[in-house]
Parts: C-alpha cells; sequence; structure tokens
C-alpha cells in the first residue's frame, strides 16, 4: 500500500483531531519528505528514517517542540498507515530549555486595545486577554457559547477534547454587544465577511498591527495575550489552581511556569544597593 499524505489528513479528521493538529503533524511530514526527496513512504527504513531527522534537527536547529513535533507525526503516520512502529525517540532531546513567557503588563495591554480603532479587532483581541484563550479557541468560539443571563462562556472541545467554563467579564460583554449590534455575526463569533471562520493568521496580522502602533517592541503572538492573563491573575492573588482550570492546563506544572514571571512579590524585595545611601 502507497499512502500519502492525504490519507494520513483524512484518517485524523475521522478520529477528531483538531485542524490546528492535523496541520502541525501534515508540516511536519512535508518537511521530513522535502528533506529525504521521496515519494513513497513506504520505501524508507528505520535507519534512513533516523539518519534523516537527524540531519534535520541539527542543521535547520529545531526547538524542542518543533523537534518533538516532527519525531511525534512521523511515528503517529507510520502507526496509523503501516502499523509499523518507528523507534525515533532515541532522537528526542532529553532536557527542554526553559523560557520565560513574553508578558505584557497591563498598561501596555491598556495601550494595545486602545489604539486598536477597528471595533471587530478591539472586540476580538480583548477576547483572547479577558478570557485567557488559545487561538484556536477563540476562532470556533460560537455566539451560543456565550451566556449573558449566567455571565459564563464556554468553551467546547478544546485541547485535549475537554470543554470548559469561563467567567463572562462585564466590560467584555459591553464590548462584545456593541460588536455584535455593527456586525451581527451568525454562526461564530468572530467570522469574515462571507460568514466562513476567522483565520488565526488573520488575527495575527491584527495582534501584529495593534502593536507596532502602541510602539510595544517585545516579540507578540496572540499566545502572548494568553499568558499576559495568567500572569496579571497571579499577580492579583488569583489561586494557581484557579487559574489551571481556566487556562484548561491538563497539569499544574504547566501553569507553574508563570510563577516565574508574576512581579507581585519581586517588587516588594529591596535590592542590597538601596541601602547604600549613593
Amino acid at each position: 500500500m502507497k499512502a500519502s499524505i492525504q490519507d494520513f489528513a483524512k484518517l485524523l479528521r475521522i478520529k477528531g483531531y483538531s485542524e490546528n493538529t492535523i496541520s502541525a503533524y501534515l508540516n511536519g511530514l512535508k518537511l521530513v519528505q522535502s528533506a529525504g526527496k521521496f515519494s513513497d513512504w513506504s520505501t524508507c527504513n528505520d535507519a534512513f528514517l533516523q539518519d534523516l531527522c537527524f540531519s534535520l534537527f541539527t542543521h535547520k536547529h529545531m526547538s524542542y517542540n518543533y523537534q518533538k513535533q516532527v519525531i511525534g507525526a512521523v511515528q503517529l503516520f507510520y502507526k496509523l498507515l503501516y502499523d509499523r512502529k518507528v523507534p525515533l525517540a532515541v532522537l528526542s532531546v532529553t532536557r527542554k530549555s526553559f523560557k520565560l513567557p513574553v508578558v505584557l503588563s497591563k498598561n501596555e495591554i491598556a495601550n494595545l486595545l486602545k489604539v486598536t480603532d477597528n471595533l471587530k479587532h478591539r472586540a476580538l483581541l480583548s477576547t483572547v486577554y479577558a478570557l485567557g484563550l488559545r487561538i484556536g479557541e477563540l476562532i470556533n468560539l460560537r455566539i451560543k457559547d456565550l451566556d449573558g443571563d449566567r455571565n459564563t462562556i464556554t468553551v467546547y472541545n478544546a485541547k485535549g477534547k475537554k470543554d470548559r467554563q469561563l467567567m463572562f467579564p462585564s466590560s467584555l460583554k459591553k464590548l462584545l454587544r456593541e460588536y455584535y449590534k455593527m456586525y451581527r455575526p451568525k454562526e461564530y463569533l468572530f467570522n469574515r465577511y462571507g460568514g466562513s471562520q476567522y483565520s488565526s493568521s488573520s488575527a495575527l496580522k491584527i495582534l501584529k498591527r495593534s502593536a507596532k502602533k502602541a510602539k510595544i517592541s517585545k516579540r507578540v503572538t496572540l499566545h502572548t495575550l494568553r499568558h499576559s492573563f495568567a500572569t496579571h491573575l497571579l499577580e492579583e492573588g488569583t489561586d494557581v489552581r484557579i487559574i489551571q482550570k481556566l487556562l484548561g492546563h491538563s497539569s499544574i506544572k504547566t501553569t507553574m511556569i508563570y510563577t516565574h514571571v508574576a512581579n507581585h512579590q519581586l517588587l516588594e524585595i529591596k535590592s542590597p544597593i538601596d541601602s547604600l545611601g549613593l
């Protein structure tokens, strides 16, 4: 059987994988296939795949997460389509580098939203920050998921196939009502002019434009707003386990990274230089 990347994509959709995950796996497979210059995956033996991935990882200086993604894509491809186990675990990076997330201050967030003149764009960025959403969760948010009477917003089928319920902040509710009256979206909360689903690339362009206008020099992505949401909650004294639930993290360890960037305790510490009387 000569299986293709398209066959793999179809199978992942049948199994209920998210489009973001499918896209990430397909990109990894295409990278491997392009580097190996082969058309038939069944002709690749384990040694060839190991050497190919090793060469990719070393010459392209891939991050820990991207290496892990490529390995996972190749292994899942062969498992589902060829019922074959490919031993690539030996190539896995044993120690993940520790990088702190980029976080915007509250003033930076306020400036970012103020300079976003377009009502739809401001509503979109505000929703990501106010709820700490992943970009895929924002794109899939439907109007029926918002409950104004109970002041809750439900995120369905998020990462890990989990649903979770969030608060509906009064300031966000006011903004979204204003946005709804002007744009009248029908199914998804944010959609294109033709009614189709908004794309993550379009949302990122909106953020980049606003960040430039607000003169924010930090490297920002939509996930930066999620990081900022979690950090600001922690600085305001919200229990880390509540933040874990709001973010939809399976492990508290993932949420604990925000304790390294929250500055509420750091600001209480005085450097010894202040006591020198200089």
